[in-house]
């Protein structure tokens, strides 16, 4: 099993670069080119979350993203260390952070794009773990 950890900024420009990232560590582990831009936009999804919420409630700590290959999953887990819940604390009016989405529909678009989602969320912040199928890593 092969592990590859990026952190970095939270700024919306970095996020392009993870997905990159996040598309050729799949491409060497196995995973079906017909699923690459699956891939890269739940990866980008989930960054650009964390991003919003690091931009929000922490600036100065990065966002993490491990990446890694086992002889069958590829599995990606995004990271926010300081985030409070998903999609941030709600406004007044109750109807989330004033965001132009909703809180929970970057979740939704992640949850339909993934084979696999887990979403762990702590008082310290949020952890959604992606994976997809591979046919192992090549070597």
């Amino acid at each position: 099993m092969a592990t590859v950890e990026l952190s970095f900024t939270p700024l919306p420009a970095h996020v392009r670069t993870a997905r990159l990232v996040a598309t050729a560590v799949a491409r060497r582990s196995g995973v079906d080119e017909s699923l690459l831009d699956v891939v890269r936009l739940a990866v980008g999804e989930a960054c650009s979350r964390a991003v919003a919420g690091h931009q929000l409630h922490c600036p100065a700590e990065p966002v993490r993203l491990s990446l890694t290959d086992s002889a069958d999953r590829f599995e990606v887990e995004v990271t926010d260390n300081c985030a409070p819940g998903a999609g941030g604390p709600a406004s007044p009016d109750g109807r989330g952070t004033g965001q132009l989405m909703p809180a929970g529909l970057g979740i939704a678009v992640i949850t339909g794009l993934a084979d696999d989602v887990e979403i762990s969320e702590t008082a310290a912040g949020t952890s959604i773990r992606m994976s997809w199928p591979s046919a192992g890593a090549v070597r």
